[in-house]
């Protein structure tokens, strides 16, 4: 296992624009799941334009998102690329500027359609063909807001131990893992300990 990321607070309007973009997302998340790659190899990976790719990289590396990697098994003059480990937080929407509070949106749409899209490939992927069983869970729990904030970085504290960046066990696999929590909907709230469930008893849910 290795040490947990550094933090770093995202607040500036342009970094998170340089964030909010299709194509960029789709570089970073390439890049955090197959590691450094140059951006001939991501734009045939991703099926885009070798030249529009090297703009985004520079782009995202203007912002601190990505960064030169030396490689010494490199030919010529290429240039790589990986994504810098660093626990992106933006801010509490409680918080954002009516400027920044589109983009933020925009944003976590962006990353949302991803999700949904590659959690249904995941599951439509045989185990001969590389597939593995997808574990989901839903649930309900009643916190105070500071209890959430405790829960969610017990979470991200949870999550930092399993990453990895050096050589990798035979066996190990890029897993996507998602963390999302919102107030349950007037009407369904308050209704305390009767109306609540157990973390992965919904239908079609597993023990995370």
């Amino acid at each position: 296992m290795t040490r947990s990321p550094e933090r770093r607070d995202i607040s500036e309007l342009e970094a998170l624009k340089a964030l909010a973009h299709p194509r960029r997302q789709r570089i970073l998340r390439e890049l955090e799941a197959g590691g450094p790659a140059t951006s001939a190899s991501l734009a045939r990976a991703l099926a885009l334009n070798t030249g529009a790719t090297s703009y985004h990289l520079r782009e995202l590396a203007r912002h601190g998102f990505v960064e030169d990697f030396v490689d010494p098994d490199a030919h010529g003059r290429e240039r790589w690329w990986r994504a810098v480990r660093r626990d992106l937080r933006f801010p509490p929407r409680s918080e954002q500027s009516q400027e920044v509070r589109p983009v933020v949106d925009e944003l976590n749409r962006l990353a949302f359609a991803a999700d949904l899209e590659e959690y249904r490939d995941a599951q439509n992927v045989t185990e001969a063909e590389g597939g593995m069983d997808v574990p989901y869970s839903r649930g309900t729990i009643h916190v105070t807001p500071a209890e959430l904030t405790e829960f969610f970085e017990e979470y991200i504290a949870l999550l930092n131990r399993y990453k990895r960046t050096g050589p990798l066990p035979a066996e190990a696999r890029a897993m996507q893992t998602r963390f999302l929590a919102f107030p349950t909907p007037p009407g369904l709230r308050d209704k305390g300990e009767s109306g609540a469930t157990e973390p992965g008893t919904e239908p079609g849910a597993t023990e995370p």
